[in-house]
């Protein structure tokens, strides 16, 4: 079993993982999609060294796991740049540069702040692509954003930015997992067009 998504020290996080607000434990993801996390990331650097290039990320609601599970594939240093984990929006425009008026306009889960989110992760680690993630993972809405409503921006090396919009569905374990898998999966399927 894979040690994707666990807590340091807390040994693997299972499927069998439940929460308990009084303890303070975290939800688990389901096993399949800790398997698709693993899978994604190690197609994502085999694509990346394929094709000689680089990766930079930006992470909100992942809270760095998509760095994680990059970095669990052997080989991962010689294409994975590194990444910013941009939880607060102070800190998508100091950390990764999406610009004050984008976030005053459009808030920090939108198409505009996950496009820019990427670009800022792209040129700011100094990389060929950017993989960028922002959304509601829940429990609760956010500034009229249901739970489930996650962004994912792409920056390529021409300058090009794509972005998805998710809607997804389960507890906030489930939606930061599916966000992981989703993102690298689109990523993926964009380096082996």
């Amino acid at each position: 079993m894979s040690e994707l998504g666990g807590v340091a020290g807390s040994g693997p996080l299972t499927a069998a993982t439940r929460s308990d607000p009084a303890k303070g434990a975290v939800p688990a993801a389901p096993a399949a999609e800790l398997a698709e996390i693993e899978q994604a990331a190690r197609q994502v650097i085999t694509a990346l060294l394929a094709r000689a290039e680089t990766l930079g990320t930006a992470e909100s609601l992942t809270g760095g796991w998509i760095g994680m599970a990059l970095t669990s594939v052997p080989g991962a240093s010689a294409v994975y740049r590194g990444g910013m984990i941009t939880y607060s929006t102070e800190l998508k425009a100091v950390l990764a540069g999406v610009s004050r008026m984008t976030l005053d306009r459009d808030g920090p889960v939108a198409a505009s702040t996950a496009g820019e989110l990427a670009a800022g992760a792209r040129s700011r680690c100094g990389a060929d692509w950017g993989l960028a993630v922002t959304g509601v993972a829940g429990p609760d809405s956010q500034d009229g954003h249901p739970v489930g409503q996650v962004f994912v921006g792409l920056a390529g090396p021409q300058r090009e930015i794509e972005v998805r919009e998710l809607a997804l569905a389960g507890n906030r374990a489930e939606i930061r997992a599916a966000t992981v898998a989703r993102a690298l999966g689109a990523l993926h399927r964009k380096l082996i067009s």
